[in-house]
Formats: C-alpha cells, structure tokens, sequence
C-alpha cells in the first residue's frame, strides 16, 4: 500500500473569518456543503453521504483560524485541515484546505475538493 502525502489547496473567498468558521467548524455549517447530513458528539463529527457513513475526532481547533480533524479508520498521522489566513498583500481572505491522498490520487481529490468549495461559495454568495 503506498503512502499518502499531504496536498494543499488555496481558495480565495470573500466574507469574514467568522461566518466561514462556523460553516467549516460546526454541525450545521458543514451540512450546508461538506456532507448530506453531519452530527457532532464530544468532538467526534459524524458524516453521511448517500448513506454512507464516516466519523472524524476533532484533534486542534482555534477559533476563526483553523480546524483539524482525523478520520476514525486513517492512519495518526493523516488528517484533513480547513485554515483560515489573510493575504497580507490585499487583505482577502484565504480558505486553506490540506489533505492526504496518494500521489496519483491528489489531482482526483484536489477536483473533489474544488467541486465541494464551490458548493460552500454558493451557500456564502460568493
């Protein structure tokens, strides 16, 4: 089985840190564009996508800034990441994305992920 590498993506978005945090970092939020249905219990979100099902713990979070979750069945060291940052040049926001995939998979998730933060952008109104 060959090893997954960490991949990042960079969206820029315009609305504030606060309102994208809640739709990255919460039940309802992420309901509106990363799953079917999501639950949240003592730090382990539930996910469900056309019936199938998945559970992440949340291992660091801070508030408007970054949330950290790791898929129950992935291997410690994996985890997918949604950071928030500024550019300092012209002071937008910037939606951080980092994943894990194999090397050969990175362009198919990296589609996936643009297909899924398109979906948040329409519910922002980006």
């Amino acid at each position: 089985m060959s090893k997954k590498q960490p991949y990042t993506l960079e969206y820029p978005v315009r609305c504030s840190p606060t309102i994208l945090y809640d739709f990255l970092s919460t039940p309802s939020g992420l309901q509106e564009w990363f799953a079917d249905k999501v639950d949240e219990k003592d730090g382990v979100f539930s996910f469900s996508w056309n019936g199938s099902d998945e559970k992440a713990n949340v291992l660091e979070k801070e508030f408007e800034k970054y949330i950290r979750f790791h898929w129950s069945h992935a291997p410690k060291e994996e985890y997918f990441e949604f950071r928030i940052e500024k550019s300092e040049v012209t002071n937008q926001t910037i939606l951080v994305i980092k994943d894990f995939a194999e090397k050969k998979e990175i362009k198919d998730q990296s589609m996936l992920w643009d297909y899924q933060v398109k979906d948040l952008f329409h519910r922002l109104g980006n």
